[in-house]
């Protein structure tokens, strides 16, 4: 499966951004979506991840600001951000895994879309 993200952006604090991920290539609904980010000189680190819409998994730093989304008709999956902060800056990458919950690990994942910059100013 192919991956393209886009939605990226420079924002103040506090603002909102939607990040999109189009899948193609592949059955989307064979796979486990997943947002991923990498801050400058940090690791990656897991976001939020979606199965179906009664199985979805945050990080504690996304719960209750990030919500993430897929439309299985649209090879589409999406991560609305509100309440930005300068600490979400980073680049965020989209991900594939072809199993049947939600996972938290990247290596898991086995296809990556390219990343798309998310700048948060203060």
């Amino acid at each position: 499966v192919q991956l393209q993200a886009s939605g990226g952006g420079l924002v103040q604090a506090g603002g909102s951004l939607r990040l999109s991920c189009a899948a193609s290539g592949d059955t989307f609904t064979t796979y486990t979506m997943g947002w991923f980010r990498q801050a400058p000189g940090k690791e990656r680190e897991f976001v939020a991840a979606v199965r179906s819409s009664v199985s979805l998994y945050y990080s504690d730093s996304a719960k209750g600001r990030f919500t993430i989304s897929r439309d299985n008709a649209k090879n589409t999956v999406w991560l609305q951000m509100n309440s930005l902060k300068p600490e979400d800056t980073a680049v965020y990458y989209c991900a594939a895994a072809r199993i049947w919950r939600t996972d938290v690990t990247s290596n898991n994942y086995k296809y990556w879309g390219k990343g798309t910059q998310v700048t948060v100013s203060s």
